[in-house]
């Protein structure tokens, strides 16, 4: 934070980047931050939660107490360039878009596919002209901030305390008929997992695959890729016995997941087909 926040600071004093005004939620940190941030940065807004409650929460904090139309989500790794947002405003000219993902130096794209039963993630190359992304990143996107509040915000009771949290809002944009968009232009420099690589690998590993399991039994109605996710999951222990272990995990939470599910399943319009079709 010390070595980024100020290029963020220079960002804001380029008047075509319509930055507004600068929030960081301290997620209940135990070093110096907080006072790092009052004393070297004072024009920055600082919230502070007293214990630490995950990524989707602190986002959630910042995001209902943002002015702006729309809102930058940007991590403290993240290196923006001066004329960063420039070119990911007339997105948002079309009512569709729900949100536009940076380009992070090295990356493209977001696709999406279900085979055997799962969700995989892979990249778009990166090019020169504006892309279709199956999600927009929660450490360097741009969301609007009316459909955002509409979907409520980051599921904080469900993914915390990290991992496939923005999966998990785009996906559901998706599905009530909004787009997220890429842009080649918009640049920046992600370090990724500066703060994950904190915990141990083994722990990150069984939170990504947990929060996966969650993501679908939330997200995916179609009960053709349903069957296809009871079956994958089948041969997954059988492969890998350890993997019932991410099973019992998310089971823990299948209360919250099911609630949500019924929720979603009212308000979605597109089908899970549809959507997986656009990343072939």
């Amino acid at each position: 934070m010390e070595k980024n926040l100020p290029y963020l600071l220079k960002a804001k004093e380029n008047p075509a980047n319509n930055i507004i005004e600068i929030i960081i939620v301290d997620d209940g940190s135990i070093d110096e931050s907080t006072k790092l941030i009052t004393k070297n940065f004072p024009e920055v807004k600082l919230i502070k939660h007293k214990i630490n409650r995950g990524f989707s929460a602190a986002v959630n904090t910042g995001a209902r107490m943002t002015k702006g139309s729309l809102i930058l989500l940007i991590n403290t790794d993240v290196i923006p360039s001066v004329n960063f947002l420039e070119p990911v405003f007339k997105h948002f000219d079309n009512d569709k878009v729900f949100a536009v993902s940076l380009h992070e130096e090295g990356f493209g794209w977001a696709k999406g596919g279900f085979y055997g039963g799962f969700i995989e993630l892979s990249m778009g190359e990166e090019s020169a002209s504006s892309h279709h992304s199956f999600y927009v990143s929660g450490g360097s996107g741009v969301f609007r901030r009316d459909y955002w509040m509409k979907l409520t915000g980051m599921d904080e009771k469900l993914f915390s305390p990290f991992y496939w949290e923005d999966i998990d809002i785009c996906y559901r944009a998706e599905k009530r008929g909004y787009i997220n968009m890429w842009d080649p232009d918009g640049k920046v420099v992600h370090h990724h997992e500066s703060t994950v690589s904190k915990f141990p690998k083994s722990y990150v590993g069984r939170i990504r695959e947990r929060n996966q399991l969650l993501l679908i039994w939330k997200n995916i109605h179609s009960p053709k890729l349903i069957r296809n996710h009871i079956a994958g999951i089948f041969r997954r222990v059988l492969r890998h016995p350890g993997y019932i272990r991410i099973v019992l995990m998310a089971l823990g939470r299948l209360g919250i997941a099911l609630k949500e599910r019924k929720k979603e399943i009212k308000l979605s319009k597109v089908s899970d087909e549809a959507i997986f079709m656009n990343f072939r």
